[in-house]
């Protein structure tokens, strides 16, 4: 039974992930046409997109499930300097490698000004802070603890990194080199937040820098990538068009380069959490699981 149940928590998890974001949309569709300015619904869009997240999964693990969003590494908001510091080295490292040591030309998109703030607006409220949050609330939230309370913590960390890979070549018409790719970085990207949540104890240092990975890597202002972006103010066309350096059709992310990022931070996380152990208190997690 609890199996059962920790596998309808992480699709209703997901469902919860798509619904928010729909909400969120729809209020800022209908906000922009009674004419309100964009950038104001770019920023209304991103902050109501982590608050429904919230306020449903609230509702319903307190009044449905009978388990608190503690329960789930959903704690009071709290970060940690090691973690801050990690959310900018990673994203600004990765970036340096392509801009000072692969060769390339930048372009401009050559957008006006109103476009560069809404650039902005979208790449740091939406793109970054919302959707990190609401990611972690769920792959390393609802759906980790579930599957940690029901099976282990192996479990809990491959599966939903697994998962959150595989989610990300949905819809996509990428060549089978691509998804494997995709795939490949997804899952390890996934186990380094995973492991980050573990050493600190909730989902909000993991989120921060999911948050800052987003913002930097693909908000909008400066992107990498083997062709001209034009959803971004400025694009560094990468000469060198190999398909491990690009990172295929998903982009840098994806890459090898990115993929290394990956595994160092993990590595970190790992001997962080050797030394100072699983912040997560299992035992009482599993009680409370159990029952609710």
């Amino acid at each position: 039974m609890k199996y059962l149940k920790a596998i309808g928590i992480s699709v209703l998890a997901i469902v919860l992930l798509v619904a928010s974001q729909l909400l969120a949309d729809e209020i800022s569709s209908g906000a922009l046409q009674l004419g309100v300015p964009v950038w104001i619904c770019d920023l209304a869009c991103g902050i109501l997109y982590p608050v429904f997240a919230l306020l449903i999964a609230k509702y319903f693990m307190e009044k449905v499930l009978h388990q608190k969003l503690s329960d789930n590494g959903i704690t009071s908001f709290r970060l940690e300097l090691k973690w801050v510091v990690l959310a900018f080295l990673l994203p600004l490292a990765v970036m340096a490698i392509y801009l000072l040591i692969f060769p390339g030309e930048y372009v401009t998109s050559g957008v006006t000004n109103e476009r560069v703030f809404e650039t902005v607006i979208i790449g740091v409220f939406y793109t970054g802070i919302a959707a990190g949050i609401v990611e972690e609330m769920v792959f390393r939230g609802f759906i980790f603890h579930s599957l940690e309370r029901a099976w282990n913590t192996k479990v809990a960390l491959i599966v939903p990194s697994l998962l959150f890979g595989v989610i990300h070549i949905i819809g996509r018409d990428y060549s089978v080199g691509s998804c494997l790719l995709v795939i490949l970085a997804g899952t390890a990207v996934g186990i380094m937040f995973s492991l980050i949540m573990m050493e600190s104890g909730s989902i909000w240092c993991s989120a921060f820098v999911h948050a800052m990975w987003n913002i930097i890597i693909i908000g909008g202002v400066l992107t990498v990538s083997d062709a001209p972006d034009e959803f971004s103010l400025v694009t560094y066309v990468l000469k060198m068009k190999s398909f491990a350096i690009t990172g295929g059709e998903f982009g840098i992310e994806s890459s090898v380069i990115a993929l290394a990022g990956y595994v160092i931070v993990s590595f970190v996380a790992i001997l962080m959490l050797r030394k100072h152990g699983y912040k997560t208190d299992i035992k009482d997690c599993q009680e409370t699981g159990d029952e609710g």
